[in-house]
């Protein structure tokens, strides 16, 4: 006789913010059976009361930037997930590994007390460190660490246990500095400024200065030989070139491009493009622009390849953008090179997104920057990204004469989400989440076709049904909704290589032609049922209240987002407990 599956607990999560992880616990933790609540960490009073209101079983911090109060972890089992090793203490573990080059690293699951980082161990999970930036390695291997402990963690509670293993000696890892991060031009090799920046990504960014204007660097990458060969006579710390809204600076032995930066002055004290925080200096540097098809240490957002026999041939179109935010100007960018990829003799379309994000919509960083900007509007510039998303988004649907695929290689969200259903089928790997609607940022309604593109797949009462959920989605979950094609259940290793494979076996199917014939006959049906344009200008209409009418949610949405202003309270849709 089967031994019966134990009930669901009641599971707090306290999180400074519903992030990557914390959104991957949560729908992973809901669909085993638990019932989940949120609670953003606004102060101990706001804690203390969603434990009285939500009576949790377990409460597990997956994300804190303070102590969780004694007056909840002396009444009630608290499990903290702890970005490090066991035996690792500190605000900034992740920080530190990566700026020392460790070659392992983990995440460990211990039970809150009164001493930091120190309590009881449950679980933890190991995982070799990539060299990547913090950011990266958060959104992958840590993430899926993270998953793996927390969920034995939970079974463990499940199974009686009620006390965690003594720690290990500590290794106390102090709050990281500027100092620690600082990068010294002259001195450091191209590999030393990497590990800076790559340490800093996202927050707090390296402490310098860029035409002595004090700013904080972000998102690097390394620049190649064939670069560097044009500025044989530059100094280190040079300004040379820019390319892609990046900057490529001199190293002592070679060059980095920096992505992004977030001045020092109040008013523009956010992420931007290095190119777009400086615009008039940045105007002066040459314009170093990079093929497709090139090698691959040289760096760019776009990049194209080809691969299989004539006839049976797949091109690959990456898409690399920070964070998957799609300003207008990478829109443009992305949808010039889907057009001139359309003209290669291949039989599918693979859209690969980037690494860590397929896409996540428009750009809210940049239209706050032209909030900033004199004769500029943040209603314009939301105004201009949609319709350059729109734009390609079509570019996609109106490809009729080959297969096209999405690749979810990372996450996607909002219009980066519909924009992969563009496409024909979208293949994702298990550890990939969704956000396919708009509403949490100030109840937008959306566009880049949804109305067409999801009732194809839901139908209008499914369709209806997903808008009105503001939750993450498993990517098993969306190919269970057939919002998705196809879940690769083995993982993010290999991911690629599987899927090339399968696009390759449908490049060379005896039945494409008939398939393509099919694909088009639909899409005549489609549109002259309803046209597109119909779609586009009905969803517009909707989105201009959102940028020009008298409700401001969205532009206050996009102000907290942008500034990361702390949270005055939970979402109700995640806080069930209210």
């Amino acid at each position: 006789m089967n031994a019966q599956r134990p009930a669901g607990l009641r599971i707090l999560l306290l999180c400074h913010s519903f992030n990557s992880l914390t959104q991957r616990l949560f729908a992973e933790l809901r669909a085993r059976g638990h019932r989940v609540s949120v609670e953003l960490d606004i102060n101990d009073r706001v804690t203390e009361e969603a434990v009285a209101l939500f009576q949790p079983e377990l409460l597990i911090a997956p994300f804190l930037k303070r102590r969780i109060p004694a007056s909840v972890w002396q009444a009630l089992p608290c499990l903290v997930v702890h970005p490090g090793p066991p035996g690792d203490q500190g605000p900034n573990a992740l920080d530190w590994a990566v700026l020392r080059g460790e070659r392992e690293w983990g995440v460990t699951v211990l039970q809150a007390n009164a001493e930091f980082d120190a309590g009881p161990v449950w679980a933890h999970a190991a995982f070799p460190l990539r060299q990547a930036a913090k950011g990266s390695l958060y959104r992958r291997e840590v993430t899926q660490a993270a998953l793996a402990a927390t969920l034995a963690a939970v079974q463990r509670f499940q199974n009686g246990d009620r006390t965690g293993e003594p720690p290990p000696p500590a290794l106390w890892r102090p709050a990281m500095r500027q100092t620690d991060r600082a990068i010294h031009w002259a001195d450091h090799t191209t590999a030393e400024v990497l590990a800076r920046l790559r340490c800093a990504d996202g927050q707090p960014g390296v402490l310098d200065a860029l035409w002595g204007q004090a700013c904080h660097l972000m998102d690097g990458h390394a620049a190649s030989g064939a670069a560097m060969a044009g500025f044989p006579d530059a100094a280190p710390g040079e300004l040379l070139a820019q390319r892609d809204g990046a900057l490529l600076r001199r190293t002592r032995d070679g060059g980095v491009w920096i992505g992004h930066v977030r001045r020092a002055d109040a008013a523009a004290g956010f992420k931007q493009a290095a190119t777009q925080a400086f615009a008039a200096e940045a105007a002066a540097l040459p314009e170093l622009t990079a093929p497709l098809q090139r090698p691959e240490d040289e760096w760019g957002e776009l990049r194209y390849s080809e691969h299989g026999p004539e006839g049976a041939r797949v091109g690959c179109l990456h898409f690399d953008f920070h964070n998957g935010a799609m300003s207008t100007g990478r829109c443009e960018r992305l949808r010039a090179a889907w057009q001139a990829v359309r003209e290669r003799p291949v039989q599918v379309l693979l859209l690969m997104g980037g690494e860590d994000f397929f896409s996540n919509g428009i750009d809210l960083n940049a239209i706050e920057a032209a909030a900033h900007r004199a004769g500029d509007s943040a209603a314009d510039a939301s105004w201009r990204n949609i319709q350059a998303m729109n734009d390609l988004a079509l570019a996609v649907i109106e490809t009729t004469d080959r297969v096209t695929v999405s690749l979810l290689r990372g996450n996607a969200g909002a219009g980066g989400a519909f924009l992969a259903l563009a496409a024909d089928e979208v293949w994702a790997h298990e550890g990939v989440v969704l956000n396919p609607h708009y509403k949490n940022m100030g109840n937008l309604y959306g566009s880049e076709y949804w109305t067409y593109l999801l009732p194809r797949r839901l139908g209008e009462t499914g369709a209806q049904a997903l808008m009105r959920q503001r939750t993450p989605l498993r990517a098993l979950d969306a190919w269970h909704l057939t919002l998705i094609d196809h879940c690769d259940e083995a993982g993010r290793k290999g991911f690629e290589d599987r899927c090339l494979q399968r696009a390759l076996a449908l490049a060379a199917s005896y039945n494409l032609p008939q398939r393509l014939a099919a694909k088009q006959a639909t899409r005549e049906r489609d549109e002259a049922r309803r046209p597109l344009a119909h779609h586009r200008e009905q969803e517009l209409a909707r989105m201009h209240r959102n940028f020009y009418g008298f409700d401001p949610s969205y532009h206050v949405a996009r102000h907290h987002f942008v500034h990361k202003l702390p949270h005055a309270w939970t979402p109700r849709h995640l806080a069930v407990h209210r």
